[in-house]
């Protein structure tokens, strides 16, 4: 699932148009094998799942999970052809592990998430994700999770708590006045739908920010919203907790990420997993007894091809890392 994924595809019936990102380098560092078990822990509309089938020859399990009911059952049309091979559940990526004991599964073969929002998502206006329509200021990936509406935090939160998340999340300077300016529109009436919230913070922009702007000015505090509406780097940091050790020796995770703060926390996970000792650097003889438990695939993340962002530029900001379980020493 991926606020990445475009219109055309490659492939593609009409009624799934839509392109998943980077899939030929997706299926470069999977590697998947016949016989194998697989995760796409964001399962979106299925185009990685259903790549990933076609290069095995249709011959794995695969385990596919999404938030978004509507996603996960059009990725259960697109996914028919496979049958039983495919299981589904509705929920976040942070409980694949819940899922697999419910399948039987103990290991992975391989396990993939695209992070961010899918386009489906973008442009609905009821879900309230963008500004570029105007509707209810929701921005929940999976409503039946019991997250906070978007709309909740912007009317309920603190300056200081409001200021927080926009400045952490959307890495955005004008957070302080954003977050005044927020407080102040609320106070004479709720903010309740994103139409409205957009204006307040494309105001709150000084006059020349806004005139040399090459992107709306309410990008990063939407951005910084939906992350914390749906706990997105929670869910990840769990995540990357937990992947290694339900990897099967030469097992393969491969993340996209969208976001500074995802691309940094998947970047130190990989390394420090790959380094294994912990110990402070004052310590001349290992103590902790860490070994390294993956190989990082990716010394630098790769990065869409030209040719891709020119298809769909809603390409250009991701970035693939990689790394594969090492067989521990007996």
């Amino acid at each position: 699932m991926s606020d990445q994924q475009g219109a055309a595809g490659t492939g593609e019936t009409e009624e799934f148009a839509h392109v998943s990102v980077m899939v030929s380098e997706v299926l470069e560092y999977l590697a998947p094998k016949s016989g194998g078990r697989y995760l796409d822990g964001t399962l979106g509309l299925g185009g990685h799942s259903s790549a990933i089938f076609e290069a095995a020859g249709g011959d794995i399990s695969l385990l596919g999970i999404d938030r978004d009911s509507l996603a996960l059952d059009t990725a259960q049309k697109r996914l028919a052809p496979w049958g039983d091979r495919a299981s589904f559940f509705q929920g976040s990526y942070s409980r694949f592990e819940e899922f697999m004991d419910e399948l039987g599964w103990d290991t992975l073969d391989g396990a993939l998430l695209d992070l961010g929002v899918s386009s489906i998502q973008l442009d609905d206006a009821d879900r309230g994700f963008s500004f570029l329509h105007d509707g209810p200021l929701d921005m929940r990936m999976g409503a039946s999770e019991g997250d906070a509406p978007a709309h909740r935090l912007v009317n309920k939160l603190s300056h200081a708590e409001l200021k927080a998340i926009i400045h952490r999340l959307g890495e955005e300077p004008m957070a302080g006045r954003i977050a005044r300016a927020i407080i102040e529109a609320r106070s004479k009436e709720p903010i309740e739908n994103t139409a409205r919230l957009a204006d307040i913070v494309e105001q709150a922009y000084p006059a020349k920010w806004r005139a040399t702007a090459r992107r709306h000015p309410a990008t990063r505090t939407f951005q910084a919203l939906r992350m914390a509406v749906n706990r997105e780097l929670e869910e990840l940091a769990y995540f990357l907790e937990h992947i290694t050790e339900r990897l099967a020796p030469g097992g393969r995770v491969v993340v996209i990420s969208f976001h500074s703060l995802e691309d940094r926390a998947v970047k130190h996970t990989f390394r420090d997993e790959a380094k294994g000792c912990n110990c402070p650097r004052n310590v001349p003889v290992c103590r902790c007894g860490r070994v390294p438990r993956l190989k990082v695939l990716t010394k630098k993340p790769l990065t869409p091809s030209e040719e891709e962002v020119a298809r769909n530029s809603r390409a250009r900001s991701a970035k693939l890392r990689a790394a594969e379980r090492l067989v521990e020493a007996a």
